[in-house]
């Protein structure tokens, strides 16, 4: 049976991160860190509980993967390079094979972006899973959801509603083929951070506002108007769907792009005038980006069609609390 820190040290512990940084890791009661001279630090937290963020018995190399992934979403989002982690987990057994996996899961995407885990806790009880992320940042070019103008283009990276497809497939709301859940359930168990598109939007200073896209693009894309004073109109078919949600109707495709959520795609604003630089960023971090709408003074969001006209359709979004 293992215990509590024969568990951290032979899954979690790794002596060579060769970081500056990072001047004390796993092992202490503390972590140190050493901030680079000129750079805020640009922190996140987010909190994955068994049966409410993923069924149980979920792959646990997927989800070592996926809650590492909407942390570092959180920082592409500020356009910040992520550095360090730390990890709480509760856990309902100390099952080798699944801290195994798991822990692939977790460190080989924490590898693909350089970033460290550097301590955390680990205790019993259902099965729950907790991250607290930092990145570094100048800080003139973090991308605030304050900084939304009146004039702006609206843009999201890579394609929406795949994941919230998957999720109706799974509870057979919607039927799917096995091919096609498959290629959905990707999108929801190992969504891909876009921390290089985040970068180049903030090293550029490309764009005015951003965040990441977790509890569905109207929901999230609100937080913006709210935090800028300002309002928006979508063009409501022009949002990228998924691969496997293209093909079912034309109602499901604007459901599930408009309100779908557990994309972790990024949505931001930037001036018309950055179209082009735009693109280029997205190409060159291998994103594809979509312009969906535009920033305007009038308060709320409305949905247009692709000739301006308004489109009456239901908009929603999750919450914790008051989502069944």
């Amino acid at each position: 049976m293992l215990s509590e820190f024969d568990l951290i040290r032979q899954y979690f512990t790794r002596v060579n991160h060769n970081d500056a940084r990072i001047a004390l890791g796993v092992g202490d009661d503390c972590a140190l860190i050493n901030p680079t001279p000129g750079r805020q630090l640009a922190i996140s937290s987010d909190m994955l509980v068994e049966g409410r963020h993923f069924f149980a018995g979920a792959d646990p190399f997927a989800l070592g993967h996926k809650c590492l992934a909407v942390n570092l979403s959180d920082l592409a989002a500020m356009g910040a390079k992520p550095f360090a982690f730390t990890l709480a987990l509760a856990l309902p057994e100390a099952n080798a094979a699944w801290l195994q996996a798991f822990s692939r899961g977790l460190l080989s995407l924490a590898d693909q972006y350089g970033c460290h885990l550097i301590g955390g806790d680990t205790t019993k009880g259902p099965l729950t899973i907790c991250i607290t992320i930092w990145g570094e940042i100048v800080p003139s070019q973090a991308l605030r959801r304050d900084r939304a103008k009146v004039g702006d283009d609206i843009w999201v990276s890579g394609s929406l509603g795949d994941a919230r497809l998957a999720l109706a497939g799974y509870l057979q709301g919607v039927q799917l083929a096995s091919t096609e859940l498959e290629i959905a359930a990707t999108r929801m168990h190992q969504p891909t951070p876009r921390i290089e598109l985040g970068l180049a939007l903030a090293a550029e200073n490309l764009a005015h506002a951003a965040l990441d896209v977790s509890d569905g693009l109207a929901g999230d894309l609100g937080h913006i108007l709210t935090r800028s004073q300002v309002g928006a109109s979508l063009f409501l078919d022009r949002l990228p769907a998924g691969e496997v949600l293209q093909r079912q109707s034309r109602d499901l495709r604007r459901a599930f792009t408009l309100s779908g959520g557990d994309d972790y795609e990024l949505c931001f604003t930037a001036p018309r005038a950055h179209r082009e630089k735009i693109l280029t960023a997205g190409s060159t971090s291998a994103t594809p980006v979509t312009r969906i709408g535009f920033i305007e003074a009038q308060l709320g969001l409305r949905l247009l069609d692709d000739q301006r006209s308004l489109v009456d359709f239901p908009i929603n979004s999750f919450d914790h609390f008051l989502s069944s």
